[in-house]
């Protein structure tokens, strides 16, 4: 596996940094006035069928080799049923730029990871990275620290969300399933929704939907679409062609834009404390792109 994200991924990357940065934002508008399974199954099951739909007319192969299976099952439920779950719930108690801070400390839970699991290196370079991207995440959620305490559940919850990604994240390295990306991503969308459909339909009002006003309803669009039938391919992209520190730490650029995709529509301006993050990330983003110089 590399460890600098190759160049010709770097459009994906600029690509699932706006989408999924942006999206915390749209979830927390949806969010507001449509159930969190509810909300989920939409996504899962609207973001699934249209992979499905588009790999149906493109004649792409649907297949998932048959001793695969149990891999897949596993992946699902650490990567799409738990995350999504948990964070769901958990933006719904916290505000959203800080939820998607909490959301990528993931590096550091994925990172030890791959080392015990994978056997990765840990070089000074992902050091280095890894310390950049989570003191800009310690900057960005300084400000905030009374009212995470005030809600604690909340961040928990993205917290726990964070580890089951990363469990989950390290599981699709170890245990690799034989199939095209775009379909793979089909397959886990819709098997990772399926707890979260069926505890939808006995958990949840549907009936609610009916007062569904404009914009969650235009967030939610965005979410089937954007978030997740085309963001997910690119996340499975990204996370089968380099190691997973490199993967890791190129994602740090999106919960900065989450942050000031918040501001933005909150009203509110970037102060010091911002800027500061975004330079941070910036250096830790170098460490994954710049090719490291050869020894001499």
């Amino acid at each position: 596996m590399s460890e600098q994200l190759p160049r010709n991924l770097w459009w994906v990357l600029a690509g699932i940094t706006l989408v999924w940065g942006f999206n915390w934002t749209a979830m927390k508008v949806a969010l507001a006035e449509v159930a969190p399974l509810t909300f989920r199954t939409f996504c899962l099951a609207l973001g699934a069928g249209l992979l499905f739909a588009f790999l149906r007319a493109a004649r792409q192969p649907l297949a998932i080799p048959r001793e695969d299976w149990p891999r897949l099952v596993a992946i699902a439920l650490f990567t799409i049923t738990s995350w999504n779950v948990l964070v769901a719930y958990g933006v719904r108690l916290i505000p959203s730029g800080r939820a998607a801070i909490l959301a990528y400390t993931m590096p550091a839970w994925a990172i030890p990871l791959s080392v015990w699991l994978l056997g990765e290196r840990m070089t000074r370079r992902k050091l280095a990275g890894l310390a950049l991207g989570m003191g800009a995440m310690a900057l960005l959620l300084w400000d905030e620290l009374a009212a995470l305490r005030a809600a604690p559940v909340g961040s928990f919850l993205v917290l726990g969300g964070a580890f089951t990604w990363a469990i989950g994240t390290n599981l699709q390295k170890k245990y690799p399933v034989r199939a095209p990306v775009a379909a793979y991503t089909a397959w886990i969308m819709l098997i990772g929704g399926v707890p979260i459909y069926v505890a939808a339909l006995l958990l949840d009002d549907w009936s609610a939907l009916a007062d569904l006003t404009l914009w969650p309803a235009a967030a939610v669009a965005y979410n089937v679409v954007f978030a997740f039938a085309w963001a997910h391919w690119a996340w499975i992209r990204l996370v089968t062609s380099a190691s997973v520190a490199t993967f890791s730490l190129a994602m740090l650029m999106i919960p900065v834009v989450g942050v000031f995709s918040g501001m933005f529509f909150l009203g509110e301006r970037p102060g010091l404390t911002e800027f500061a993050a975004l330079a941070l990330v910036l250096g830790s983003l170098a460490t994954v792109l710049v090719p490291a110089r050869p020894a001499r």
